[in-house]
């Protein structure tokens, strides 16, 4: 009875499968977990996502007899073409719906329209069957707890004796459940991830230096440039007042030369008046004397 899985998840299952003789299992994952997975010697085939449909073709002509899928999107379609007559798809996840850190509308309605409306006709003529599994509703909104009890019980017995182990990839902090989470979220984890309240949290790496914004960086830059107008107005200010009071000083020593020369004339008109005064009295003395001499 061939089957074929996927994921994380599929590791308890084939663990589970494993506990069923004469099972054949086919593994769909990337190639990054191939060799880790292979150590385990659980997986009959293991076969890259990529174009998985073809490869298994080459290896059973007939197709599968169950799909386990929690990815759905296209990946239903191509399940269930992978169904021989009487064979089983379930679906127990959709992890394609989530494309980005969270879901969305889009995404959403990306991966129904991506997925063939199967009609009960079609399954009623093909003799294949369609099944859905969500833990969550069934514990909390279709009262399915006690079924759940019954099943986890007979997990816990299969792990007492042996028959199954869970399968960890890591143990995280507390502190450290976000870069846990991220991991998860980018399917690189190999089993479980663990939150151990007693674990220390990892040390964090020095926070560097937050770039400026294009905003901050704006303003931090006309700031700098009004600064600069302001020095170089400064500069000028003080230039235009030098120049100004250089113009002053000569102007003013201009105007004291001209006074200077305006006195030095006027004086120059005085001394000779002053000098041509006792030629006139020279001459004057000089008459009475003739005068008196004639007399």
């Amino acid at each position: 009875m061939p089957a074929i899985e996927s994921t994380v998840c599929g590791q308890a299952i084939v663990q589970l499968v494993r506990t069923v003789p004469n099972v054949t299992i086919f593994g769909v994952c990337s190639k990054s977990k191939h060799e880790a997975l292979a150590a385990t010697g659980l997986i009959d085939h293991l076969i890259d996502r990529t174009d998985y449909v073809n490869e298994v073709r080459k290896i059973t002509t007939e197709g599968v007899d169950i799909v386990m899928d929690c990815l759905c999107g296209e990946e239903c379609n191509r399940g269930y073409g992978l169904l021989k007559p009487m064979g089983k798809y379930i679906l127990y996840g959709s992890s394609n719906v989530v494309t980005g850190e969270t879901k969305s509308f889009f995404s959403v309605a990306r991966s129904w329209w991506q997925v063939d409306k199967v009609s009960p006709i079609k399954l009623f003529d093909e003799n294949k069957s369609l099944g859905g599994f969500n833990l969550r509703h069934l514990l909390y909104q279709q009262d399915g707890s006690e079924y759940v009890r019954s099943t986890v019980d007979k997990i816990f017995g299969l792990w007492k004796e042996g028959k199954i182990k869970p399968v960890v990839d890591s143990a995280w902090a507390l502190e450290d459940v976000a870069e846990a989470m991220q991991k998860m979220h980018d399917r690189k984890n190999i089993g479980k991830l663990v939150l151990d309240p007693s674990m220390e949290p990892k040390p964090k790496p020095a926070t560097p230096a937050k770039s400026k914004s294009k905003k901050q960086a704006s303003e931090d830059k006309g700031g700098k440039k009004d600064k600069e107008d302001d020095k170089k107005s400064g500069e000028n200010g003080s230039g235009d007042e030098k120049k100004e009071g250089g113009e002053a000083a000569e102007e003013a020593k201009t105007n004291g030369d001209a006074e200077e020369a305006g006195a030095a004339h006027v004086n120059g008109d005085g001394a000779a008046e002053q000098k041509e005064e006792p030629v006139a009295a020279t001459n004057g003395d000089a008459t009475e004397s003739e005068k008196k001499e004639s007399s």
